[in-house]
């Protein structure tokens, strides 16, 4: 005999099951769209939020978010503090549009205050998707595991062809010498890149040039 399984009362235990969370998850989607939107293009930049007020990371931030936001490109950052907040308080210097992408986590990082668009996420992964979607370059400063974390995705998208080619670009070409160095010995030696694949990030120390390298590559394009 057919054994048929019976459902649980799906009132009783809706908000505790995954059918719960895929509209959580729906909605962080729809409220991200909606309100990013309306920005017009941006950039993203990504770095560490132990980085201190007033260190030369700090203002080379500040200082490249502020030319990007004088060129007409909104500033997204993370929302905390460190780079991100340099970051979006060079786009308010700039009087740009100054948003920040927050995240809900155990240390319960709060948004800085020169973030003027905010939304708040529960889900790493639909926050990438916002960094990425809206985005018409990125720009990395030094930071920590969740800096490489989206540099090494955003490489890893472009270098797939998962989505189109924009401009990467790093900052702080100290800080990185050593995993550049170890990507060209190591990695490329072992043939788990091409020598291509090297090229489709930058490397400036100079915001004036940051701006430069985005413009460039979009006017390039047809």
């Amino acid at each position: 005999m057919k054994k048929i399984k019976k459902l649980h009362n799906i009132k009783d235990d809706f908000t505790s099951e995954d059918t719960w969370r895929m509209f959580r998850i729906m909605s962080e989607f729809v409220d991200g769209f909606e309100v990013l939107s309306s920005i017009g293009q941006a950039v993203s930049i990504f770095g560490g939020s132990r980085v201190i007020r007033g260190s030369k990371y700090y203002k080379l931030a500040e200082d490249a978010a502020y030319l990007l936001a004088k060129a007409g490109y909104a500033i997204i950052t993370g929302s905390g503090p460190g780079i991100m907040e340099a970051g979006n308080k060079g786009a308010r210097r700039a009087n740009g549009k100054s948003v920040g992408l927050n995240i809900q986590i155990p240390m319960e990082q709060k948004a800085n205050e020169y973030v003027d668009i905010l939304l708040n996420f529960r889900y790493f992964f639909v926050r990438k998707v916002m960094f990425v979607k809206y985005a018409k370059a990125f720009v990395i400063m030094p930071g920590g595991y969740g800096t490489l974390d989206e540099l090494f995705e955003s490489l890893n998208l472009i270098q797939t062809e998962r989505i189109g080619k924009f401009p990467v670009v790093l900052m702080g070409r100290e800080y990185w010498k050593g995993m550049i160095d170890w990507l060209k010995s190591m990695v490329l030696k072992h043939g788990n890149i091409s020598k291509a694949d090297l090229d489709i990030f930058k490397i400036s120390d100079d915001p004036a040039e940051v701006v430069k390298i985005i413009q460039n590559f979009y006017a390039k394009k047809p």
